[in-house]
C-alpha cells in the first residue's frame, strides 16, 4: 500500500486524512485516518511514484449504515500488534443473503511483506463468508507464526471466542475453531469497525466484492 509522505517520511495529512492507494496505477485513491496507518520500511518515493487517480467513492456499510461504522470507528482503539506478528485482514461479502458469496484476505508479514487473496464461495450467507475468510487467513500463515486477525464480524468474534450459540453454520464454526487451537503459535482475533476508513480492512471488503462480482478467486500464500 502507498501513502502520501512528506520529504521526511512522515504522511503528509490534511483534516486528519492522509491519500493512499492500494496500487500505484490501478486510478483509485482513498482517504485514511492517519492514526490507522503505519509506515513500513524507509525508503520514500517520489510523489509521481503513483499515477494520476480520482477519489473511489465511499463505500456503504452493510445494511447502508456506513456513517453509523464510521462514528462507531471514532470510538474503538484497534489495539497494536506487537512487530512480530503476522497481521491478517479478512472479510465476507455477498449479494443478497443468501446469496452469490465470497471472501477476501489480506495479510502483512512481520517484515512489511503484503500479500492478498479472494475466493468465490458460491450462494452462501455472509456470516460464512467471515468464517471462512478468517480460515483461510489461518491457512495462509506458518502454524507456528504468532498471528492476528481483524475481523468486523461481531457474529464471528461471538461465536469463535464468546461461547454464543449458533444455529446455522455449526460445522464450519467446529472446523474454525480447530484451526485456531491447531494454530501453534500466538493468535488474536481483532474486532475492526467495518466501512470505517481502516485501509486494510476497506481492501479486504474490495476482494471479497470482488470474488462476488467475477464470480472467481485468487489464491492467498503468505507473503515472504
Amino acid at each position: 500500500m502507498f501513502a502520501r509522505a512528506n520529504d521526511d517520511g512522515g504522511f503528509r495529512a490534511a483534516s486528519g486524512k492522509v491519500e493512499i492507494r492500494y496500487k500505484a496505477d490501478d486510478g483509485r485513491m482513498y482517504n485514511a485516518n492517519a492514526g490507522n496507518l503505519a509506515r513500513v520500511g524507509t525508503e520514500v518515493l517520489p510523489d509521481d511514484a503513483c499515477g494520476p487517480a480520482e477519489s473511489a467513492p465511499k463505500a456503504q456499510g452493510k445494511g447502508g449504515k456506513g456513517e453509523t461504522a464510521r462514528r462507531e470507528a471514532q470510538k474503538v482503539s484497534i489495539p497494536k500488534v506487537s512487530a512480530e506478528f503476522f497481521i491478517a485482514y479478512a472479510d465476507g461479502a455477498c449479494s443478497g443473503n443468501p446469496g452469490p458469496a465470497g471472501l477476501g484476505v489480506v495479510v502483512v508479514a512481520p517484515d512489511g511483506k503484503v500479500a492478498e487473496g479472494y475466493e468465490y464461495l458460491g450462494s452462501a450467507t455472509n456470516n460464512v463468508g467471515e468464517l471462512m475468510a478468517i480460515l483461510r487467513a489461518l491457512e495462509a500463515v506458518p502454524r507456528d507464526a504468532p498471528l492476528a486477525v481483524h475481523t468486523d464480524s461481531q457474529y464471528s468474534i461471538g461465536v469463535l471466542t464468546k461461547g454464543w450459540k449458533a444455529k446455522a453454520n455449526q460445522e464450519l464454526i467446529l472446523r474454525v475453531k480447530a484451526a485456531i487451537k491447531a494454530h501453534a503459535g500466538p493468535f488474536s482475533l481483532i474486532y475492526v469497525p467495518g466501512h470505517a476508513g481502516v485501509p486494510l480492512n476497506e481492501r479486504a471488503d474490495e476482494l471479497a466484492r470482488e470474488a462476488v462480482s467475477t464470480r472467481g478467486s485468487r489464491s492467498l500464500k503468505a507473503p515472504g
